[in-house]
């Protein structure tokens, strides 16, 4: 069922911007070279016909899909361009206007059967393994009328809200014209420069640097996922619970405390919750508006078991906002510095498989506008990443319902999976919170 030829490629060629974009170099940040070993990220918004009138003629076309694209990358020029690396063998982008991979495919499942399935959902988007092309999109017909857009950005040029700006300027373009609403894109990634002398701060390494331990999967221990529905009234009783909290907060004070409980951890053990923090907004000055490229920053929340799982959600949540109070320009500067002293000495590679299992992983992409996708036929009826590949990896996501509510994808070992489910169903806040895509 999962088969490539399941999803039949009738079409690929590259898509380059519309109108002359600079032909130049583009520096990458060290927050460009810490992800850049993390490859594509696999994105798919799924669209059903019910959702429009199914008779629309010009349903997905195709011919419109490459226009506006062209279109769109003439602000947004870099993702035409290609990896590349310069004198002294650091990453940048060759702005050469090459074009984006765009594929057109056919298959015989429906919206139902890719909602069931990661499997298939990663068959969504073309393939770029190992190649300097940064962006890639493909457009699926599916057998019951429904349609995907699966795109695969590189991250060492773009981070989540990058790529979703992008998305939602192609999308913008493709429904509105020339009548449309464009956020502009800023490309001078030199304001995330390393300072000289480098000045590393002792709290620096612990704090955004460590490393996670990742292992390969036993034969017997495979990777699990599902996904978890939160209604805006089940957020804002665990908000509540948790003293105010925010979403992020009080949801990731939740998942650790369940994951603790269902790995079965010794009470004394030390475990971590690494999360991406974004620094736009954090540094002095800011960022400008629509800053292009990665501005986020992973940190580490760090307990004993038995805090995690014994005390109050209020006082867990609040070990995670703790976390981010700390931050000053001093300290994401100095997390900068350090960065770049790591990418002189050829970078860290980027290890496949499972975390630890005193090791969890949070995402956020619930305030990412993920659901602004409407490419003229409608917003898509899901969002979500098309693959989730690695155990102990959690995102939180807007349900794309405009009330709030959230989903949680959660990847663990099977087994592990099993007793979180249940751990979850006792949170008298979140009861009966399962649910699939």
């Amino acid at each position: 069922m999962g088969s490539r030829s399941s999803v039949r490629v009738v079409d690929s060629c590259l898509v380059p911007p519309s109108a002359e974009t600079p032909r130049k170099a583009l520096w990458l940040s060290a927050l460009d070279l810490v992800l850049a070993n993390r490859g594509y990220t696999p994105l798919v918004h799924l669209y059903s016909a019910s959702d429009l009138a199914a008779a629309a003629t010009d349903w997905f076309n195709v011919a419109k899909l490459k226009k506006s694209m062209a279109k769109a990358l003439v602000p947004f020029y870099p993702l035409a361009g290609r990896l590349s690396t310069d004198s002294d063998g650091r990453i940048e982008v060759n702005c050469n206007a090459e074009g984006a991979l765009f594929v057109v495919a056919h298959s015989d499942h429906t919206v139902e059967d890719f909602r069931d399935s990661p499997e298939l959902r990663k068959l969504l988007c073309p393939r770029v393994q190992q190649s300097s092309v940064i962006l890639a999109a493909q457009v699926t017909f599916l057998r019951c009328g429904g349609a995907v857009i699966g795109t695969a950005g590189h991250h060492a040029v773009v981070d989540g809200a990058s790529m979703f700006h992008f998305i939602r300027t192609w999308a913008r373009y493709c429904r509105d014209g020339e009548r449309a609403a464009i956020e502009p894109p800023f490309h001078d990634r030199r304001l995330l420069r390393a300072r000289s002398p480098p000045i590393v701060r002792p709290e620096t390494v612990p704090m955004f640097c460590s490393r996670l331990a990742m292992h390969e999967p036993s034969p017997t221990s495979a990777v699990a996922t599902e996904v978890f529905a939160f209604s805006k009234d089940q957020l804002r009783a665990l908000k509540r619970h948790c003293g105010g909290a925010s979403t992020f907060c009080a949801v990731s004070a939740l998942v650790w405390r369940c994951v603790c409980v269902a790995r079965r951890l010794d009470p004394d053990t030390v475990t971590r919750m690494n999360f991406p923090v974004d620094v736009r907004r954090r540094l002095e000055p800011p960022l400008p508006d629509g800053y292009f490229g990665n501005g986020v920053v992973n940190v580490f929340a760090t307990a004993a078991v038995r805090d995690v799982v014994s005390e109050t959600l209020a006082s867990v949540a609040n070990r995670i906002k703790g976390t981010t109070e700390r931050f000053d320009d001093g300290l994401l500067r100095s997390a900068v510095d350090y960065f770049e002293m790591e990418a002189e000495k050829g970078g860290r590679p980027e290890h496949s498989g499972n975390l630890p299992e005193t090791e969890l992983r949070m995402n956020s992409w619930y305030h990412l506008r993920t659901y602004e996708a409407d490419f003229g036929w409608g917003k898509p009826r899901v969002m979500t990443r098309a693959e989730a590949v690695r155990g102990g990896w959690v995102y939180l996501l807007d349900a794309g319902c405009g009330d709030g509510s959230a989903h949680l994808l959660v990847s663990l070992e099977a087994a592990t999976l099993e007793k979180f489910q249940r751990a979850i169903a006792t949170c008298g806040a979140l009861a009966n919170a399962h649910a699939r895509l």
